[in-house]
């Protein structure tokens, strides 16, 4: 059996023996009961990426993590915070991103939405109308290419606007010029200090009820909203309150299997940063779902949550380390770089916690390429 030592806080080392891998019934087609998106991560080109210029990206390397999540049978949330937008990626190359993954999409479309927001803009004090008009260049550029528009909440709509009014008249004109239905966005604070007291209130009771009145509005320009309060107080009172036809997203990456379970009147839908990482688990979860079978839902499902968690242990921000910390280790990438340095954002520590929590679920199913990777990395850290 494959082992390696790997750092505690205490400063001492560890024997770490890996589990066998888990045994998944993963399918390819997507879900019926559930809609089910992972919103997948960037890999960056190692020779030039840097912590200063432009983001470097390997775009076969990318768009074979959106192929991986396809034939798991999840759909694809592109450009949205997972892919670094806003910590390294950039509108231009967010929008390049999209246009690649909807050429590639084997549903034509229907297999991806994509984060649209007002961060082309250059100037911090844009106005209402600028933050608008910036949108709506996104959200035309995506619907054009056959694709579903998700409206990011924006840094720059947090600054400008003076109260729940503004939000309403800019999500007004939002989807009521976009030529395509659209799904909302509510990132807590938690994800974005910058977003705080989104929707005119720091207080999300709140804010719920701006959300609440904007989706009564336009429940037909409306397709979903997707809520990452990581508060599920929120989300559940959301769900039972909309008004029948757009459905809630969850982005709990901490409680995600309650939500996707449901009460046995309200359920809740996903678009999940977890699942990049989690995609074979969730294809295989949803499949028992789908079987009308719910214990043997939760018994796949629920033991990733211990792994989630770590992913998105506070600094939260911190978490597209990371999902792309397991992607090397587990072959679908080739190295451990990040746009902008990110693969900084977490400690030797950290990374190794990570290491221990998905070994527990049978993450790794290379053990040989695994132990060769981690070996290099504590090498680096002058670990021998």
């Amino acid at each position: 059996m494959m082992s390696i030592l790997l750092p505690l806080p205490s400063g001492r080392l560890e024997r770490l023996e890996f589990a066998d891998p888990a045994r998944l019934e993963v399918r390819s087609t997507p879900p019926v009961d559930r809609v089910v998106y992972a919103a997948s991560h960037v890999v960056a080109d190692p020779l030039r990426s840097s912590s200063s210029g432009p983001a470097a990206i390997d775009w076969d390397a990318t768009l074979s993590l959106r192929h991986g999540i396809w034939q798991t049978g999840l759909s694809v949330a592109e450009s949205m915070d997972t892919a670094q937008r806003g910590m390294g990626l950039d509108a231009e190359q967010a929008m390049e991103l999209a246009a690649r993954t909807l050429a590639e999409d084997p549903r034509a479309g229907a297999g991806v939405v994509v984060g649209t927001s007002s961060d082309a803009l250059l100037d911090e004090t844009a106005t209402l109308q600028q933050i608008e008009d910036a949108y709506l260049r996104q959200i035309a550029f995506v619907c054009e290419r056959g694709g579903t528009p998700v409206l990011m909440a924006s840094r720059h709509l947090a600054r400008a606007a003076r109260g729940r009014n503004d939000y309403l008249r800019v999500y007004r004109r939002l989807i009521a010029e976009s030529d395509a239905p659209v799904i909302l966005h509510w990132l807590g604070d938690v994800f974005d200090p910058a977003l705080t007291g989104y929707w005119g209130s720091t207080d999300a009771a709140e804010a719920l009820e701006t959300v609440l009145e904007l989706i009564a509005e336009n429940v037909d320009a409306v397709r979903g909203i997707k809520i990452s309060l990581l508060a599920p107080e929120y989300e559940i009172a959301l769900r039972q309150r909309i008004v029948a036809g757009p459905i809630v997203f969850t982005g709990d990456d901490f409680h995600y299997t309650d939500l996707i379970a449901g009460d046995g009147t309200h359920h809740s839908h996903a678009l999940l940063g977890a699942f990049a990482a989690l995609a074979p688990w969730a294809s295989a979860a949803l499949a028992r779902l789908d079987a009308g079978d719910e214990d043997g839902f939760r018994r796949i499902l629920e033991p990733t949550q211990a792994l989630s968690r770590v992913i998105f242990r506070s600094p939260t921000p911190a978490y597209k380390t990371g999902i792309a910390w397991l992607s090397y280790l587990t072959g679908r990438q080739t190295h451990f770089r990040m746009l902008g340095g990110r693969e900084s954002a977490r400690d030797l520590l950290h990374l190794s916690e990570l290491v221990r929590a998905a070994n527990a679920i049978g993450y790794f199913d290379d053990p040989d390429l695994t132990t060769e990777r981690l070996a290099a990395v504590l090498r680096v850290h002058g670990i021998v």
